[in-house]
């Protein structure tokens, strides 16, 4: 199976090209970047078309990993890359004659403010918060309405792992900070998923899309189907990286409110990621977690590194010469 990996550079974009290359399958990727991996690399941008209609052709399956993420910005350029780029695609998918396309989304495109316990795959909805979240919500259900070609949605939740500066990385810095602060005292209940988990789910879905017909137009969430406290999540990352674990505490009205006020003096003189906002505090101070047992089915996958292993693996590399214990 020949297959494009748009948006590569990622950690999710590299774990599954790194999957894919195990099963055998010829990968190229299409990125604004260089890479290291053994691959056919097309630089270009997806609000490009005649690029993506070269990195595409030839292809059977694209996997769609290229996004705008992130916490600020204006909603027009997370539409131009997230609903748009998506648009184009597809459109380039269906000129390819792909048999399929894997769309990388997310578990919030479907809640924000209120817990989600044990569902399976809450459908998408414009009621979530965050430029991201509503463009991937949009994004996702024009992919799975599109007649023209076999597709699934893929969303991985709270993807995390050696390397990782996102959900890790700002622990481990506010940690080390004396700066690390939970909602509601991490009393919440949360999946995490593994990235080599998520790796393999897409590299599955890629196999299956356009062959197996009862995955078409299905979202799928992907997790390590094991809910822990966040509490217990934070303080499991901080041994891993032997960062002190002393987390003050705010509640979730009062981190809301704090979060509104720093979205918008983040508005007013954009600049890092802000520290809080209205998505992060409800992402810490509600409980979600996902039934996967119709993502297993469906997939013939499930999660080969549990969390424990996970943390350990997250040690090792936290005490290897080459992190250096940087993220």
């Amino acid at each position: 199976m020949k297959v494009l990996v748009t948006g590569a550079t990622s950690m999710i974009g590299t774990s599954t090209v790194e999957c894919l290359l195990r099963r055998g399958h010829q990968v190229q990727v299409f990125q604004r970047g260089t890479s290291d991996l053994p691959v056919t690399v097309f630089q270009g941008d997806i609000r490009d078309v005649d690029a993506l209609a070269k990195a595409i052709a030839g292809c059977d399956v694209v996997i769609h990993a290229a996004a705008k993420v992130g916490l600020v910005g204006k909603y027009d350029e997370f539409h131009d890359i997230n609903v748009r780029g998506t648009e184009n695609v597809m459109n380039a998918a269906v000129n390819a004659h792909c048999r399929g396309v894997v769309f990388v989304s997310s578990p919030s495109v479907s809640y924000s403010r209120t817990p989600v316990l044990g569902e399976s795959s809450p459908p998408a909805t414009d009621n979530v918060l965050g430029h991201y979240s509503k463009t991937k919500s949009i994004a996702e259900r024009n992919v799975l309405a599109d007649e023209r070609i076999a597709a699934v949605a893929i969303r991985p939740h709270l993807v995390w792992g050696p390397g990782d500066a996102q959900l890790v990385g700002r622990i481990v810095e506010r940690a080390a900070q004396r700066r690390l602060t939970l909602v509601n005292h991490g009393e919440a209940i949360v999946d995490t998923t593994y990235i080599d988990n998520v790796g393999d789910a897409l590299v599955a879905a890629a196999e299956r899309i356009g062959v197996h017909k009862n995955l078409d137009g299905k979202a799928l969430v992907v997790s390590n189907g094991d809910p822990r406290s966040v509490a217990s999540l934070v303080k499991s990352i901080c041994l891993a990286a032997n960062v002190s674990y002393s987390p003050k505490n705010i509640g979730l009205r009062a981190a809301v409110r704090l979060g509104a006020v720093i979205e918008l003096l983040f508005r007013l003189k954009p600049s890092d990621e802000p520290p809080l906002t209205r998505f992060t505090a409800y992402q810490l101070g509600i409980s979600h977690w996902f039934d996967i047992t119709e993502t297993c089915e469906l997939l013939e996958w499930t999660p080969r590194v549990s969390l424990d292993e996970g943390f350990n693996r997250l040690a090792a590399w936290f005490s290897s010469p080459t992190s250096s214990g940087d993220i």
